[in-house]
């Protein structure tokens, strides 16, 4: 089996904090995660998430106007610069300072950044192909102007459309207006009039008219005008300069009884956009200010606001409920609607085709995640308290899930509700939860009860009881050939329950310590018991004798809590696995638990093959290893703990409504510590080329498919040579009297540069297509067949595409169906884009025969016209019999003329 699994995707979680951006094309939405950037494709409706990750929580994203430079700065103002189409980060820089505002300059050239009271511009680094050299810089960070004035922290930045002005606005009450350059006769201007912090400010169109709304829900609009004389005053008495300036035109306000939180303003089509802490968001018409619409998003605060390029897209973000709203104002609709758990994932399922992944939270929720695109499809909301374990049937038409509520449910997975409920005769909170292979029992376990409850999944009714647990059930596992159900419990005692005898025996393992978790192998011969003092222990199924046992406190042990005094290998919380998963083939083992680390072992050497890092976010609590003494205040506690939402500087931040004795306020979501970073599930997929993990930064899946999530092959220097560039690629493409398609094809192949792969591949002749595949080496077959299901995805030569599919399966099809297992990604997507051409050409055939019926219907509604006008022409109103009429022309010779559809 392959173990080199690399991080894949973030599901689970749309958006978090900081503000969002859209794509110069208007088809992509980047929204940050935590400390990672997830991208939504609204065109294709696919999803995936950039590979680098920060240090802390990312709060500002910025994009340059050719989308080729993405900068995404953290919490403490530490940035990453990227490389937007290849997705590579290739600069780390620090701005010594949170950051609290971003922009880009129109042309590219320049972005600006509010650095608490300060302004700072800088110059944007070059990128090879764009204007200028075209040459990559040692130091691409290049301060251009450093500005101060505002007396409070900045919060928002915006450029004029020439890129020669920015405006500043900040809590002190102010905007300010900068130039980037000295310009001659211009000096910063202060537009003051706001009773409160302005929230932005903005220029329009044609830069006449500035625009600045405030968190009152006030908007001003400036204007540079000249001074009216007053009465009694003269035109020569108005001192020089203070003719002209920006004034105060107009006032206008939203009239709502809430705060504004956030706005967006669109100068080619002068549309604003307004949010408010209640979930409403307003778009209004301006200069005129006529409301458009208004609509509420959800009852929390709106966080961001984003307008396409077109103006016809609205992007809204919700960092409390976590949701995340592309809507499209014209139409009124949903382009896109996302959301998350309101906390964090405790179980998870992947459907038997692994198409589909199953959530279920402490928030009561059930959530359904399509792998492929990385959206998340429907949400279950009977369960009314914790979710805390799922599983799919065999034929993946049913899914269970059990929850604290004291109920468990049965899922139709095709019409998308709750069709079975399954209780117990009294109240309990289930914890753990089974069903057997062929879908006619289903088990439950509880902490509150020691007792096993069976029911059957076609009448609902309570079947059984099993009673010789001494301690709560933690775990619940049946075989999958079907033949015993395995319980573990917290009285340090595995049983193995014979359920389909009539005399329901069980069988005990005495084990050292409480039970946790179980796994049993695929073939039913092992079973895996992962214990609380770290030991893994390995049972043989066939005759219930202990085989091995692995200590493991050492590997799962990692990353510190706050309050902790002791390092991460001290620390006795990290010391043991709840959650552990047999890989599809049955010879590796995946194992996590309350700590940053998932471990895989190999199960016939008992070794540690691979240790994955959840998380390095250190926004999260549990991730440093080492305790930092520099953070540790004169008193005793660590920086992290003190809390400074009562600093607030508004009113309503700093009131405290929580209850006396609540640990969590008022609101649910509200939390006053960091969340501590956790695995509650992982499980393998099906295919065994993926597994997938709930923790706390949300669905992380990690693939053998480097394509997977990404789009691109990864890049691999050891393949290239000397010879191998783009400059030789084109020149073999262009050699007369016959170039050579085959080397350029792999030259471009090692490369890994999509567009000269798609322009090799396109160039091949359509006879030389067999040639070319009987050629072409085995090692690259992986690459061609992702190559085709690509392009048959994005481009419309089906013909040419399924020639090449053609000569693929002839050729090394024997190949492809010896290592399936190898090809199995592969072999996905070429059945996907096969399947969507289908699809088209049927569309196409059906719009065609539409087409096709209403010409020849046109056809008879002339013919039947035509003789309808030679029936009024001919004197006794009779017909002469035949289907076209032959009328005499006007000439007077005789000689008819044909009137027909000719």
């Amino acid at each position: 089996m392959k173990t080199d699994f690399k991080f894949s995707n973030l599901l689970g979680t749309v958006y978090s904090r900081g503000n969002v951006v859209f794509t110069p094309d208007g088809n992509s939405l980047l929204s940050p995660v935590g400390n990672r950037v997830s991208v939504f494709n609204l065109v294709k409706n696919t999803s995936y998430t950039l590979p680098f990750a920060h240090r802390k929580n990312i709060t500002h994203l910025g994009l340059t106007g050719n989308g080729q430079l993405l900068l995404s700065i953290d919490e403490d103002g530490r940035a990453i610069l990227t490389l937007f189409p290849r997705r590579i980060s290739i600069y780390h820089f620090s701005f010594k300072g949170p950051v609290s505002a971003l922009a880009f300059s129109p042309n590219g050239r320049y972005f600006v950044v509010g650095v608490g009271k300060r302004v700072q511009a800088w110059r944007t680094p070059n990128t090879p192909g764009a204007d200028g050299n075209g040459e990559l810089e040692f130091a691409p960070f290049i301060l251009h102007r450093d500005l101060g004035g505002h007396f409070d922290e900045v919060r928002h930045l915006s450029w004029s459309g020439d890129s020669r002005f920015f405006i500043s606005s900040s809590r002190d009450l102010t905007a300010r207006l900068w130039s980037l350059n000295p310009e001659e006769g211009f000096e910063p201007t202060v537009l003051s009039g706001h009773r409160q912090q302005v929230r932005a400010a903005w220029f329009s169109s044609n830069q006449e008219l500035i625009y600045t709304v405030s968190e009152d829900g006030a908007l001003f609009r400036w204007e540079f005008t000249t001074r009216t004389p007053r009465n009694g005053e003269e035109q020569d008495t108005i001192e020089e300069g203070d003719d002209e300036r920006w004034r105060i035109v107009k006032k206008d306000f939203f009239m709502q009884n809430a705060r504004l939180k956030c706005a967006a303003f669109h100068p080619r089509t002068n549309l604003l956009t307004v949010c408010f802490n209640n979930g409403l968001f307003s778009i209004y018409e301006l200069p005129s200010f006529s409301n458009i619409h208004s609509l509420s998003m959800a009852s929390s605060p709106i966080s961001a606001v984003a307008i396409n390029p077109t103006g016809e897209w609205l992007a809204l973000a919700s960092s409390k409920t976590a949701q995340l709203l592309v809507w499209e104002h014209t139409s009124e609709s949903n382009i896109l609607k996302q959301s998350s758990h309101l906390d964090n994932p405790t179980t998870l399922s992947y459907s038997p085709d692994s198409s589909r992944i199953i959530t279920g939270s402490d928030d009561g929720l059930i959530k359904i995640w399509d792998t492929s695109s990385g959206f998340h499809i429907t949400t279950f909301t009977e369960h009314t308290s914790s979710v805390t374990a799922s599983t799919y049937s065999s034929r993946g038409n049913i899914l269970f899930t059990a929850s604290l509520d004291g109920s468990v449910r049965a899922w139709d997975m095709l019409r998308y509700r709750n069709f079975r409920t399954f209780t117990a005769p009294t109240r309990l909170s289930f914890s753990s939860l089974a069903l057997d292979p062929s879908a006619e029992v289903v088990c439950a376990g509880s902490h509150d009860s020691f007792d096993i409850h069976l029911w059957s999944v076609q009448t609902g009714a309570l079947l059984d009881q099993l009673s010789g647990h001494e301690g709560p059930i933690s775990t619940l596992a049946f075989t999958p050939d079907g033949r015993s159900l395995i319980s573990g419990s917290w009285d340090r005692t595995i049983r193995i329950w014979s359920v389909f005898d009539r005399s329901q025996t069980s069988e005990v393992l005495q084990l050292t310590s409480d039970i946790l978790c179980i796994a049993i192998s695929p073939n039913s011969t092992q079973l895996a018991a992962s214990t609380l003092d770290g030991q893994l222990t390995f049972w043989s199924l066939q005759n219930s004798t202990q085989e091995s046992g692995l200590a493991a406190r050492r590997d799962v042990s990692g990353g510190r809590t706050l309050t902790s005094r002791r390092t991460a290998a001290s620390s006795p919380g990290t010391k043991s696995f709840t959650t552990i998963t047999y890989s599809a083939d049955g010879s590796c083992l995946l194992a996590a638990g309350n700590s940053k680390y998932i471990c895989l072992y190999s199960i016939s050497t008992l070794t540690l093959i691979k240790k994955f890092t959840v998380s390095t976010n250190l926004s999260l609590d549990g991730t440093q290893e080492f305790l930092n003494s520099r953070a540790i205040l004169s008193n005793g506690l660590p920086e992290g703990m003190l809390d400074s939402e009562g600093e607030a500087s508004d009113l309503e931040d700093r009131i405290d409504r929580s209850l006396p004795g609540a640990s969590r306020g008022k609101d649910a979501t509200s939390r006053t510590i960091k969340p501590q970073v956790r695995v509650t599930a992982v499980q393998f997929a099906s295919t065994g080329r993926s597994f997938c993990a709930a923790s706390t930064e949300g669905l992380l899946i990690y693939s053998l498919d480097s394509a997977s999530g990404a789009g691109e092959e990864d890049f691999d220097p050891f393949d290239l040579d000397i010879d191998t560039t783009p400059q030789n690629i084109l020149a073999l493409l262009a050699r007369q009297p016959e170039p050579e398609y085959l080397r350029a094809l792999i030259m471009a192949f090692r490369l890994s540069d999509a567009g000269l792969v798609q322009k090799c591949y396109e160039a091949v002749p359509y006879t030389s297509i067999p040639l070319i595949v009987r050629a072409l080496p085995r090692v690259y077959l992986s690459k061609l067949l992702q190559l085709i299901a690509a392009q048959m995805e994005n481009t419309p030569h089906l013909e040419f595409h399924l020639r090449w599919l053609t000569e693929v399966i002839g050729v090394h099809g024997a190949c492809i169906k010896e290592r399936r297992a190898q090809y199995a990604s592969e072999i996905r997507a070429v059945l996907k884009g096969v399947d969507g051409t289908g699809r088209m050409v049927r569309s196409l055939s059906e719009r065609n025969g539409f087409e096709v019926g209403y010409l020849l219907s046109q056809r008879e509604a002339s013919k039947r016209k035509q003789e309808q006008v030679v029936m009024q022409l001919e004197p006794n109103g009779e017909h002469g019999g035949s289907d076209e009429a032959m009328l005499e022309d006007g000439d007077g010779d005789g000689d008819g003329e044909w009137q027909g559809l000719d």
